[in-house]
């Protein structure tokens, strides 16, 4: 999930139902179970029979299974007639590997993972309509339909990066609904420096974090709401982990960890990290009255560019000028010729 363009800070209300959908058929159960097995029994060759067998299916079920992994990339050795074993860990992020490594958290008992989807976004804000409950988790290998607000597209190159969507049901307004576009940017800045100590990461307000100048994490909050009351908020993350080629268009914008770090990251131990930062940052906010300050204060301290920069917004006619921070809602206020404004929707360009 990687947008094209700057994300406007106006929080969505709902998606257009022309946007992308793509195959949205969440992966067969079945196949994260062998691989639990497999990683469970990872010194010995697990026989097929006894496979088959604790996962309810037949011999030739399973082996039908085998080589839909094995299309999917993961490392399986053997055949019906030995048993198998995986020759490494799969870097998936199937619910089975991903579970016991945030159980505790709101996130730990709803992971939806799909192998192809059109967006994450679109698949939680659905389901979050249909009833979800709180810390549903929807995570893609690959998205057909990746975008960021409107009709901006988002890259996300199969099993690169990380492309999660979360459904949270806050008890507040709509209208203090930034404030967790501004969270997520902060739990991805936590999980990183704790995956991979010493980055020097930089949020970009509203949404985005850049490392070295060129963006690798975009944030997409999306939510359905009544006048006075959030029904359902998804706060979606789109994090260019092991990318090493975008499209044309994207190259001299965008980067990843690995480019930056000359590094293979791992995606489930980055994937973990975030839900668990995302889970402590959401629990402050629901618990702690200061939080919102404080999230604000942090936002700006890990910010080049939310205080004394020259920026140019290129939506409200143009606004020019720069930087004082943030607002306590959480909007950008701009210094300009005429006078201090307050920056509520609008892509930001450093100028």
């Amino acid at each position: 999930m990687f947008p094209t363009r700057g994300y406007n800070s106006r929080i969505e209300r709902k998606i257009k139902s022309s946007a992308p959908t793509g195959a949205s058929t969440q992966t067969d159960a079945r196949l994260g179970r062998i691989v639990r097995l497999l990683m469970d029994h990872a010194t010995v060759v697990a026989s097929g029979t006894k496979i088959a067998d604790e996962i309810g299916t037949s011999r030739s079920a399973l082996w039908r299974l085998i080589q839909q992994l094995r299309g999917l990339g993961v490392d399986v050795a053997g055949h019906p007639a030995t048993g198998y074993q995986l020759r490494s860990v799969p870097d998936l992020l199937l619910p089975e590997i991903l579970s016991p490594l945030v159980k505790g958290t709101i996130f730990g008992k709803n992971l939806h993972h799909y192998y192809k989807i059109g967006s994450t976004n679109t698949e939680a804000m659905q389901a979050a309509a249909e009833g979800a409950p709180e810390g549903s988790v929807f995570l893609a290998e690959e998205q057909l339909g990746g975008r960021g607000r409107g009709a901006h597209k988002w890259h996300s190159a199969r099993s690169a990066g990380i492309y999660c969507s979360v459904v949270l049901r806050p008890p507040m307004p709509p209208s203090e609904a930034l404030i967790f576009s501004l969270a997520a940017g902060l739990a991805v800045q936590s999980a990183v420096a704790a995956t991979f100590p010493g980055l020097c990461l930089d949020l970009k307000w509203p949404n985005d974090l850049l490392l070295n100048g060129r963006k690798f994490c975009g944030i997409l909050t999306e939510m359905n709401s009544e006048a006075t009351r959030v029904r359902h908020l998804v706060v979606g993350v789109g994090i260019n982990v092991n990318q090493t080629k975008f499209p044309a268009e994207l190259r001299e914008i965008a980067t990843s960890l690995k480019s930056e770090t000359g590094t293979e990251w791992s995606r489930v131990e980055l994937c973990a990290a975030l839900l668990k930062s995302v889970d402590r940052e959401y629990r402050d906010l629901l618990q702690d009255a200061g939080a919102r300050d404080a999230i604000l204060w942090r936002f700006q301290e890990h910010s080049t560019s939310a205080c004394g920069r020259k920026v140019r917004i290129e939506e409200n006619g143009g606004i020019e000028g720069m930087t004082e921070g943030l607002d306590p809602r959480g909007f950008l206020r701009v210094r300009t010729a005429e006078g201090l404004r307050t920056v509520i929707s609008g892509t930001v360009r450093f100028t």
